[in-house]
């Protein structure tokens, strides 16, 4: 098994089956990679439909079904990391999609110590209109086909979709339950001691990211909770980095705090 794709999910829509399908229509040889559905702090009615789609749709598609009782998305993706058999594994939102070539050319450009970064776009939900975003902007296309460091692209690290990472530098590192936001980018920087170059798909590998009004991103939470929050990342990201200070870098670092700065900033405004 090449590649593990992890999937969390809760109470979902219409938009998990989007987003299984386009894993199901992978130029990718289905042999080769297996999917891990986490249903994370519910059960019926969404198991019973997940089971019914899996049901129907199962030809040479495998797909790994896993329910458990314990809410929250970086429960879901340990469980996921624990559960992967892949050499590689990869992070889907499950109200996201990618195209046919995704996994395919991901593969392609991954090695044990050089992760691969695919093409970002992102739509409103409702809508077919995909256009680039923050993201986008650090995609090389006249970089394919070579290496460079993971902090040239430090926008692509702030979490764990858009890219091809192996195990290997996963490692025993798991995502910090405590965190309800900000989570994806501190288990980045967790892992950011063993990476080191990064290379680029074509634009056909594309992860198709929806933006929905009602997601955690979107919508206005407590200043006071925020601010909370942020502090204590603040602290996590100081205690990993003094971990290990050789090995992580202060200038990964330092962008990482000063982005819990900016979010903060954000917050006000909203």
């Amino acid at each position: 098994m090449n590649i593990s794709v992890i999937v969390p999910t809760y109470k979902p829509r219409d938009y998990l089956w989007k987003c299984l399908e386009s894993l199901r229509l992978q130029t990718l040889p289905k042999e080769q990679f297996e999917v891990l559905l986490i249903l994370n702090g519910c059960d019926a009615p969404f198991s019973n439909r997940i089971n019914e789609y899996i049901k129907n749709n199962n030809t040479g598609f495998n797909v790994r079904f896993i329910q458990t009782a314990v809410p929250g998305v970086s429960n879901a993706r340990n469980i996921g990391i624990e559960k992967s058999v892949g050499d590689y594994i990869t992070f889907i939102d499950d109200d996201d999609y990618v195209s046919p070539s995704y996994l395919e050319e991901l593969y392609k450009v991954s090695t044990p110590t050089t992760v691969g970064l695919c093409y970002p776009l992102s739509f409103m939900d409702g809508e077919d209109i995909y256009t680039p975003y923050s993201i986008t902007s650090e995609y090389r296309d006249d970089l394919i086909g070579e290496t460079v460091s993971y902090m040239n692209t430090r926008k692509f690290f702030s979490g764990p979709v858009y890219k091809l990472i192996h195990k290997s530098i996963i490692s025993g590192r798991r995502f910090d339950v405590r965190f309800e936001n900000g989570e994806d980018s501190l288990f980045m920087f967790l892992i950011s001691d063993k990476l080191g170059k990064v290379s680029f798909t074509t634009k056909n590998a594309i992860y198709y990211r929806r933006v929905r009004k009602d997601s955690a991103t979107t919508r206005k939470t407590n200043i006071f909770h925020i601010l909370r929050n942020l502090t204590k990342l603040s602290l996590a990201y100081t205690k990993i980095f003094l971990s290990r200070p050789r090995k992580y870098s202060f200038s990964f670092y330092s962008t990482r705090i000063l982005g819990l700065g900016h979010t903060f900033m954000e917050s006000l405004h909203r």
